[in-house]
């Protein structure tokens, strides 16, 4: 565990954010000689997989020393997404070697640079893309080709959590069908931060949303959000207990594209919707049930079923458009043409932020820790 040892050298790194300064400054001609130190951090971690609650820590980091291409974060905000969850609990495709530092997104401010690094300077907003591990920490050290820089203007809830779900959302909407304003989608798990944001991005595309949602207490305060959020229609799973569900769409077009998070009989009904020829598209299973399709909607209806994974898509020749599409997304949600519920808490509250994440409160908005 030697990468995670607690600092016991804090008088020698003292000066560290000193130094970090010294490489922007024409006296530093003994820079073969003074190494650059990261702060030390304050991180969640985890020597082993098992339940979230039982596994992490808070510990102190040593300081880092910078490499020439290195550039050292000052983490301002960083969420609790689900796959953060599942990578500690160790079901998670892909997750980081124990042990490992908590945290997948966030956003941060630069703090100290390397002496090769360009295009960057101290004071700038950053946040690591793509993604990538280790952003449960106050000050985290990656290589500047992991930083991109965004405007300060952003507000620092949607900065940090623009590069998954909001991405998700454009992604599945640009990726499988060529859809055109006035088409339609249909989706369950409307009330997710990525249905949320498939409403909002569709209603700017000029595309109609039908959206379904759990049955549950509020549910007419629930479709009243999402309708304000620019959602045609929302309807809960009892409602489309019936034997023709288009008949309720009125003169919304058949969808031709539809979105599974939830998986057993909510994908089904995504199914029901879909016109001749149509594509569901699943990248979640919130209830853990197995997609079940009838014979006749292969045969009659020619659906196909796919299945979209951001982080499969960060690694393919497509993912250095990613830039692009962050940039234009946290443009939205500075036009107020983006927007999703989360709560700010302090990081030092992270016990309570996660119990929350968990689900122990009931349903909760996003968590989103603030450093």
């Amino acid at each position: 565990m030697a990468s995670l040892r607690l600092v016991s050298f804090k008088a020698l790194y003292r000066s560290s954010s000193s130094l970090c300064n010294l490489t922007h400054s024409p006296s530093f001609a003994v820079r073969a000689f003074s190494a650059i130190f990261s702060p030390s951090s304050t991180a969640i971690v985890y020597t082993q997989h098992g339940p979230p609650d039982s596994v992490t820590r808070i510990i102190e980091l040593a300081p880092v020393q910078l490499k020439e291409n290195d550039v050292c974060v000052k983490m301002i905000a960083a969420p609790i997404n689900p796959s953060d969850i599942n990578r500690i609990e160790g079901v998670y495709p892909v997750r980081p070697d124990v042990p490992a530092v908590g945290g997948y997104e966030g956003v941060g401010e630069v703090h100290c640079l390397g002496s090769a690094v360009k295009g960057l300077s101290p004071g700038d907003m950053v946040i690591p893309s793509p993604p990538s591990s280790g952003t449960w920490q106050t000050y985290v050290v990656k290589d500047q080709s992991m930083w991109h820089k965004i405007d300060k203007d952003t507000p620092i809830e949607y900065a940090a959590t623009i590069t998954i779900n909001p991405l998700t959302a454009l992604r599945m909407l640009q990726d499988f069908t060529n859809l055109k304003s006035g088409d339609s989608i249909v989706q369950n798990g409307a009330t997710s931060i990525v249905g949320q944001c498939v409403i909002q991005i569709a209603r700017i595309q000029g595309i109609h949303s039908v959206n379904i949602i759990r049955d549950r207490a509020g549910s007419d305060v629930v479709k009243e959000k999402l309708k304000k959020l620019g959602a045609n229609a929302v309807f809960t799973e009892s409602e489309l207990d019936v034997k023709n569900v288009k008949a309720l769409l009125n003169n919304i077009p058949e969808p031709a594209l539809g979105f599974n998070c939830v998986g057993g009989t909510a994908a089904s009904l995504v199914l029901k919707f879909l016109r001749q020829e149509g594509t569901m598209v699943t990248y979640g299973g919130m209830s853990k049930k197995p997609i079940t399709v009838s014979t006749s909607s292969f045969i009659f209806k020619d659906l196909s079923l796919r299945g979209f994974w951001l982080q499969k898509w960060m690694t393919s020749d497509k993912s250095m458009e990613c830039r692009p599409m962050i940039d234009y997304l946290l443009g939205l949600t500075r036009e107020g043409k983006l927007s999703y519920e989360m709560e700010l808490v302090p990081f030092s509250d992270f016990s309570t932020a996660l119990e929350k994440a968990l689900g122990k409160h009931g349903s909760q908005p996003k968590q989103v820790m603030k450093f």
